[in-house]
């Protein structure tokens, strides 16, 4: 038998690469009436970084100012992610229902390490096929 596909994760980082990725992953998600979920992950700041502007700022304001705009971070980058989704679909606006949600996550993206890797399997897909228990597929 073959598989039915309930739920597409795709991790997008608004680039050439990923515009591919979305259309692959949305045309899957058409064939099987699949859910896409978008996830982009905004880098956490170097804490060399941190600490300078704490030191500048003062430690409370820069805990207080990030709880104050983390969020706000968050809904600008989930609409330039649903904008990116808007355009890469132009010719095809119904696919854009295949969406279900946006997910924009503080952390650290383990595949961008140059162009060289690029050529490359990333950091992040070599990690997803090991760890998942779910089927993956990878694009190269």
């Amino acid at each position: 038998m073959l598989p039915k596909y309930k739920t597409i994760l795709l991790a997008i980082d608004l680039s050439e690469n990923s515009a591919y990725a979305l259309r692959h992953a949305v045309a899957i998600g058409r064939c099987h009436n699949a859910k896409v979920h978008l996830l982009h992950v905004l880098p956490d700041v170097e804490p060399a970084v941190l600490n300078y502007v704490a030191t500048v700022m003062g430690e409370g304001r820069l805990a207080d100012y990030e709880l104050q705009h983390k969020e706000d971070v968050r809904d600008k980058v989930r609409v330039s992610v649903h904008e990116f989704a808007k355009s890469e679909l132009l010719n095809n606006p119904e696919y854009l229902a295949l969406i279900d949600d946006i997910h924009v996550h503080h952390g650290t993206p383990s595949s961008g390490k140059g162009r060289i890797s690029h050529a490359f399997l990333g950091t992040m897909a070599k990690r997803l096929l090991r760890k998942s228990v779910r089927p993956v597929l990878v694009e190269k």
